[in-house]
This record gives C-alpha cells, sequence and structure tokens, in this order.
C-alpha cells in the first residue's frame, strides 16, 4: 500500500464526476483499493461530489468544489469533499426509510454515504464531508 495526497479543484459541473471516478478507477488498478470496497468508496465518494454540486454549490460552475484523496501509513483511505456553500443541517436529515419519504425522489445521499463509509465527518457545518474507508482486507472467519 503506497502513500499518498492528491487534490483535486473542480468545476461545479456533472462532467467533473469522471475524474473523481477516473482517480478511483486508477487507485483500484494500482492495488491501493481492493475490489472488497471499491465498489463502495466509487458509490459514496459519486454521491458525496454529486451532493457538492448540487445541493452546495447549487450547479454554478464558477464555484468550486476541492477533492482530497489521502492514503497514509495506515491502510485508511480518506476522502474529503468541500464545497463553497453554506453547508446543510445534517443532524437533522429525514430518514429515508421512514414510509412517508420512500417515494420522494431525492434525500437519500447521505444516508447512501453514511452505509457505504467506514467512518463520515461534517466540518463547516455541513460544507465539507470527510468519508473513511479501512483499506485492510478482511480476514475470512472460518466456520
Amino acid at each position: 500500500m503506497s502513500t499518498l495526497h492528491k487534490s483535486l479543484i473542480l468545476a461545479s459541473t456533472i462532467d467533473q464526476l469522471s475524474t473523481v471516478e477516473q482517480l478511483i478507477d486508477e487507485l483500484h488498478e494500482a492495488g491501493d483499493i481492493n475490489d472488497e470496497i471499491y465498489g463502495n468508496i466509487l458509490v459514496a465518494s459519486s454521491e458525496a461530489f454529486l451532493n457538492a454540486i448540487q445541493h452546495g454549490n447549487k450547479n454554478d460552475a464558477s464555484k468550486k468544489t476541492h477533492v482530497t484523496f489521502e492514503i497514509g501509513s495506515s491502510p485508511e483511505l480518506i476522502i474529503t469533499i468541500q464545497d463553497e456553500g453554506n453547508g446543510f443541517p445534517f443532524e437533522s436529515l429525514p430518514d429515508p426509510t421512514d414510509p412517508d419519504n420512500l417515494e420522494k425522489i431525492n434525500g437519500r445521499g447521505v444516508f447512501i454515504i453514511k452505509n457505504l463509509a467506514d467512518s463520515v465527518e461534517f466540518e463547516r457545518n455541513g460544507a465539507t464531508l470527510k468519508m473513511k474507508f479501512n483499506l485492510a482486507v478482511k480476514d475470512l472467519v472460518e466456520a
């Protein structure tokens, strides 16, 4: 496992999602991200980036979205996504599994991210999202 610190400053446009996805693919191909969690990282990062451009930066292409990938000496990937918005009430989001919310077309992104990442932290009133993924391959338990 190599150490890595990669920062991207991207326009808040949906086509920039491919830049984030490409970096995750490169880390996967280099062996820095194992197959077991590759999909979780890809989906959670995509959700977080889309939330930042759509909700944080209000689809304003002149605003930037900052994305940082870090792998240190521990087998952990930290992805930080920061928008230029004012944040959001991340502590009081409606539960998307509540029957009243099941048919709503929005409101699942943070729920998905929290279920795919090993840990999620919000900073700057929710304008910064930090996701952590354990990269260590879990030992198989023999029955």
